[in-house]
């Protein structure tokens, strides 16, 4: 019935701050909907940031910043994020460990957004590079 994912909102205090972290730290490119609404390229799945402040109709229940734990996948082997996350003086909280992913075995390495969402970055156990 249902095929994938298309967009997941990601409610901020600060869309400037969030694109720049999105952006900036995780390579994500940025397409600016409107003045309230601005999209994360992730292959063809977008994360779409809202501001707590939006008149945006309709939200979830409880919009809350730093509520999120996302698992995202890294086509770089995870000593090369990491070496860019240092570059940019951005606190990694834990890892690299062994996780299970949802097809198999992931080693991931753990960061917060600007808001305090926990960001997973995996890649498959074992493996120097994603097939492309």
């Amino acid at each position: 019935m249902l095929s994938g994912l298309d967009h997941l909102v990601v409610t901020v205090t600060d869309m400037g701050r969030a694109v720049d972290f999105y952006s900036r730290v995780l390579g994500l490119d940025v397409r600016y909907r409107d003045a309230q609404r601005v999209d994360l390229m992730l292959g063809d799945t977008a994360l779409r940031l809202h501001q707590t402040d939006t008149d945006i109709a309709p939200v979830s229940a409880t919009p809350t910043p730093g509520s999120l734990d996302l698992c995202l996948r890294c086509q770089l082997p995870l000593e090369e994020f990491m070496a860019h996350l240092q570059a940019l003086s951005i606190e990694v909280e834990l890892g690299p460990v062994e996780r299970q992913g949802a097809n198999s075995a992931i080693e991931s390495v753990y960061l917060r957004d600007p808001d305090g969402n926990l960001l997973e970055i995996c890649r498959p156990a074992g493996r120097t590079h994603l097939p492309e």
